[in-house]
C-alpha cells in the first residue's frame, strides 16, 4: 500500500489559485491615495465655494448638489480608503445593501413629510 508522502512543515500560504481561492489583489498604490486626495480636495473646495454663491445657495440646487458631492465623497472614501473596491463582493454586498434600504427609507420619509406639509399649508 502506497502512502502519500505529506511534507513535515507545509507552506503557510497556500499558492495562487489553490483550493479554488483567487489571487490577492492589488492595493492602491502612494499615487493612488494621492489621486484619491486630490480628487477629495477638489470636491471640497467646490463644496465650500458654493456656500459663498449667494445666487447659487438661493435657488434649489444648492442642497441637491451639496448632497451629490457628499455622497461622491462617501463613496470615494468608503471605496478606497476602507477598500470595499478591493474586498470580496459578499463584504461589498453586505455593505452596500443595509446603505441602499437606508437611502430609499429616507427618501421616502422626506416624499411623505413633504407631501404632509404641502397640504397642511395649502
Amino acid at each position: 500500500m502506497a502512502h502519500e508522502h505529506v511534507p513535515a512543515n507545509p507552506p503557510a500560504v497556500a499558492p495562487a489559485g489553490a483550493h479554488g481561492h483567487a489571487a490577492e489583489h492589488q492595493h492602491p498604490t502612494a499615487k493612488t491615495y494621492i489621486i484619491i486626495g486630490a480628487i477629495l480636495t477638489a470636491i471640497t473646495v467646490v463644496e465650500v465655494a458654493a456656500y459663498y454663491i449667494t445666487p447659487f445657495v438661493e435657488s434649489p440646487w444648492f442642497v441637491p448638489s451639496l448632497l451629490i458631492m457628499s455622497a461622491a465623497k462617501f463613496a470615494i472614501v468608503v471605496m478606497f480608503y476602507m477598500h470595499l473596491k478591493y474586498d470580496h463582493k459578499l463584504f461589498r454586498a453586505l455593505f452596500t445593501g443595509p446603505l441602499a434600504i437606508a437611502f430609499v427609507t429616507i427618501l421616502a420619509l422626506l416624499l411623505l413629510f413633504g407631501q404632509i406639509g404641502n397640504r397642511l399649508r395649502g
